[in-house]
């Protein structure tokens, strides 16, 4: 009888207590979630993409049957996942961007198995390997779209930024609303023609640095006239970067004496690459942008960052309540632009998103109090 009543002693400490049924369904439910979020991914990916998204799903698939057999039957009783994931799940569903990844990223950074004992270190581990997965996968995606989109979130918070100031710096003088609407209009088109202009001379100024630094086909038109005995065309490619040993070997190939293209080291170009000198160009310059396209962006996107402190006076807004409704209106901005930053940044969201709001309304304090403290 007491060997009977110690296994049944034994048989109850065993059994899971509430909160653990109640925590182990909710890693399930995550657990769930997740997979079908990397399967919603997956469907809207190709090529090497698509399998690594579904290798993890079908991780998450594992973690979850951990759970199931944990839980027995009470893994029969649905939960909710959290509402991040759930979140997550949805927009994975419509979009499939970058951004979901960015967020995946940082939720399986902060996977509570992190500091639950009860979790197996293999699973605990395979969560931290997850996160090192996407943010590889995330980073792909920031290097295709972060360049574009990061000029346009970062012009758009300059237009914010600096005409809220502007505005309100002068609506703190007390002057007609009519006066600040159109001070905020004079911002407007004078901030996003400086961004404009200075873009456009900035990338002019590197097309041109380009076209001055890149080696031309001089050597090819002019090698069959040059004297051997006096051979310059070794000053050429040693000027390029090449030792004196393979600028001797390449000239000798330029005069037609070698015809060996075994070593790379032995190209036209410093770096070893091979292939048409125009196509290099061509490609440089592309990286570098049009400037007459990166002109046109910047001044849109700036104008369209500035024009939100002004809408309270073009719809007729006067006096502090315009000011207050300017204030809020690109709060609102701010904290948007700082929380895409923040995710093409793969840091976190919200204080990205609050940092941004602080430096936007830090300055738009500072010129409203020396608005009112010289009244002029």
């Amino acid at each position: 009888m007491s060997g009977s009543k110690k296994n049944q002693e034994v048989t109850v400490a065993e059994e899971p207590t509430k909160s653990q049924i109640r925590r182990w369904r909710k890693y399930l439910a995550d657990e769930i979630a997740e997979g079908q979020i990397y399967r919603d991914l997956a469907d809207r990916s190709t090529g090497p993409e698509r399998d690594i998204l579904l290798g993890l799903a079908d991780a998450e698939d594992r973690h979850a049957q951990h759970w199931r057999d944990l839980l027995g039957d009470d893994a029969n009783v649905r939960t909710r996942p959290s509402m991040h994931r759930a979140l997550l799940r949805f927009l994975a569903r419509m979009f499939g961007s970058v951004f979901v990844l960015a967020l995946m990223q940082r939720a399986e950074s902060n996977t509570p198995y992190k500091h639950d004992s009860e979790v197996p270190a293999k699973i605990a581990a395979d969560e931290a390997i997850h996160e090192e997965v996407v943010r590889g996968l995330a980073a792909r995606g920031r290097e295709t779209m972060a360049g574009n989109f990061r000029a346009a979130v970062f012009g758009a918070n300059d237009g914010l930024v600096s005409n809220l100031a502007l505005v309100m710096g002068i609506g703190a003088t007390g002057v007609a609303p009519s006066v600040v609407l159109f001070t905020g209009i004079a911002g407007l088109l004078a901030g996003a023609l400086s961004m404009g202009a200075g873009e456009y001379v900035s990338v002019r100024s590197q097309r041109e640095l380009l076209e001055a630094s890149h080696p031309t086909q001089v050597t090819l038109r002019t090698a069959k006239y040059l004297d051997i005995e006096q051979n310059e065309l070794e000053l050429v490619y040693r000027a390029r970067g090449m030792t004196p040993e393979d600028a001797s070997h390449r000239a000798l190939e330029r005069l037609g004496y070698l015809s060996c293209d075994c070593n790379p080291s032995f190209s036209a170009r410093p770096d070893g690459s091979q292939g048409p000198e125009e196509e290099l160009t061509q490609e440089a310059f592309e990286s570098v942008g049009n400037p007459w396209k990166v002109a046109f962006s910047s001044f849109l996107f700036f104008a369209s960052g500035a024009i939100i402190p002004v809408l309270p006076f073009l719809f007729g807004a006067t006096g502090l309540a315009a000011l207050m409704w300017a204030l809020g209106l690109v709060s609102v901005a701010l904290l948007i632009t700082g929380g895409i930053v923040g995710l093409l940044s793969g840091a976190s969201p919200l204080k990205r998103a609050l940092r941004q709001l602080a430096i936007g309304l830090g300055a738009a304090g500072v010129t409203y109090l020396l608005g009112m403290f010289f009244n002029v």
